[in-house]
């Protein structure tokens, strides 16, 4: 097959290959470069006989995520709901609370108010920030140059409350208070719905995974692609100066195209050399943008213990002394290979990156069997994890974060084409960029920016609403499961 097509995508995630199958299905010739022995990006499917599939990186889908869905339902693939029929438990100075719904409930009416008030707030300031161009929101600098910790500390009055924030913002972003611009942080969860929908399982972006695993939706396409996908190609040149793009690989191969789509993190630009050199901002937005810090870990059981007491495996774990901070269960969805799912997030993975996996593994067990007050939770049978922190062609994950100051100054090149180069990338997206979600829709308005540079659409096509997701639309329409007086009682937490 020849090295010459109409476009090249530097980036085999979910995002470079919905690009690629859009030009694709449209009759363009499209070649992958991929940097990895697989596709999946950010997105990674294992296959063993103690865990049958596992995802080990992206995995949630919801509803409002319209566009992920119906690329997976093309592409033949089902979702299974993740198991929230029990209570959820909330731990907090060594004690768990049990409780229902997307939030943990405060008794203390002090804190209920600053609680409540944390939340609404920062809703209404999302409000204020346009999803597609944060860097016009009427407070964009004042906003941008704060941290989210500076925020916190100006919105909340109990420690309670900020210890909680704290969480969120942990557990949303995978970085630290201190490490992100509050404009950012409050785009992006607005772009997600606001606090209730990014946070939640049930009506949320946690609702629903994948049966088989999300690397099947990239791996899918692939296999529509065929030989077009080429695997251990790190692309090292990207040279715009003659009548054709040209693209080489770090193994010597050169590849020629009209157009290219960059579907990488915006960082991972710096490991390829352009002629001519990017223009400023650009140049300096790519080394501005780091990625969060996160180890996904799977614990895997004999049975699911849990619901025994009436748990659905959900916790919310406070402390500096916990390494997760939050899980949900992993379970299959015909109640085998039971598994309880963690993150150790931010600093703390970059804590407990120093023990072996076996001494992880103990600490999760220990935290785990203190929670969910069982001995059961010290017998695991067998454990997955990954390190998203170490690897070369991701940076981190899940998703790039914006220090403070820079949306303002870099934001606006996020998505702009640089000559022939165009930009895909959840990163780029502008509803439920973080997620699989937003890189189905980065990746295919990256394709029609090029339908539309060809000729073959208007512009006004480049961006185009999608229709709501009838499989999911039932439950986004479900009432949310109201406490009961007797999980009430459980709940009264003091200052």
């Amino acid at each position: 097959m020849s090295n010459k097509c109409d476009v090249i995508v530097v980036g085999g995630g979910i995002s470079g290959m919905a690009a690629a199958k859009l030009l694709h299905d449209c009759g363009l010739s499209v070649i992958v470069l991929e940097a990895r022995d697989r596709v999946g990006g950010r997105t990674y499917t294992i296959r063993n006989k103690n865990v049958k599939y596992v995802d080990l990186g992206g995995s949630y889908v919801g509803p409002t995520q319209n566009r992920i869905l119906r690329l997976a339902k093309e592409l033949g693939l089902e979702t299974y709901k993740v198991n929230e029929v029990e209570r959820l438990i909330h731990f907090v100075k060594g004690k768990s609370y049990p409780f229902r719904g997307p939030f943990p409930p405060v008794w203390n009416p002090i804190i209920y108010l600053d609680y409540n008030n944390l939340w609404r707030t920062m809703d209404e300031m999302g409000q204020e920030i346009p999803s597609d161009a944060p860097w016009k929101a009427p407070l964009a600098e004042e906003w941008d140059y704060m941290t989210m910790k500076e925020l916190l500390d100006k919105i909340c009055w109990t420690k309670s409350t900020k210890h909680i924030a704290t969480l969120f913002v942990n557990l949303c972003v995978t970085a630290e208070t201190h490490e992100v611009s509050a404009l950012w942080f409050l785009w992006y969860v607005k772009q997600c719905g606001g606090t209730t929908r990014i946070i939640s399982t049930t009506n949320g972006g946690q609702e629903r995974k994948f049966i088989g695993g999300s690397g099947q939706v990239s791996e899918r396409i692939k296999d529509i692609l065929g030989d077009r996908v080429k695997l251990e190609r790190p692309v090292i040149h990207i040279d715009q100066t003659g009548e054709n793009v040209v693209v080489k690989t770090l193994n010597h191969e050169i590849y020629e195209a009209k157009y290219v789509i960059s579907a990488i993190p915006p960082v991972l630009g710096m490991k390829i050399h352009y002629s001519p050199p990017l223009p400023m901002l650009r140049n300096q937005l790519i080394t501005r943008v780091p990625l969060g810090s996160v180890i996904k870990c799977m614990v895997y059981y004999k049975e699911p213990f849990w619901r025994k007491k009436d748990f659905c495996g959900t916790m919310v774990i406070e402390g500096e002394e916990a390494p997760i901070a939050y899980t949900l269960d992993d379970t299959k969805p015909d109640g085998s290979y039971p598994a309880i799912m963690g993150f150790i997030l931010a600093h703390k993975a970059r804590k407990l990156v120093r023990l072996t996996k076996e001494e992880r593994l103990r600490k999760l067990c220990e935290l785990y069997a203190k929670v969910l007050n069982s001995q059961e939770a010290l017998q695991p049978v067998h454990y997955e994890e990954k390190n998203w922190c170490e690897e070369q062609y991701s940076g981190g994950c899940y998703t790039t974060y914006f220090p403070p100051g820079i949306l303002t100054q870099y934001g606006r090149v996020l998505r702009q084409p640089v000559g022939k180069i165009f930009f895909a990338g959840t990163e780029t997206a502008s509803h439920w960029s973080g997620y699989m979600e937003g890189a189905v829709e980065a990746g295919e308005r990256a394709a029609r920016e090029i339908l539309h540079a060809i000729g073959k659409i208007p512009e006004d096509e480049i961006w185009q609403p999608e229709p709501e997701s009838v499989d999911v639309w039932m439950s986004l329409h479900d009432p949310l499961p109201a406490p009961s007086w007797s999980d009430t009682c459980l709940l009264y937490q003091a200052c």
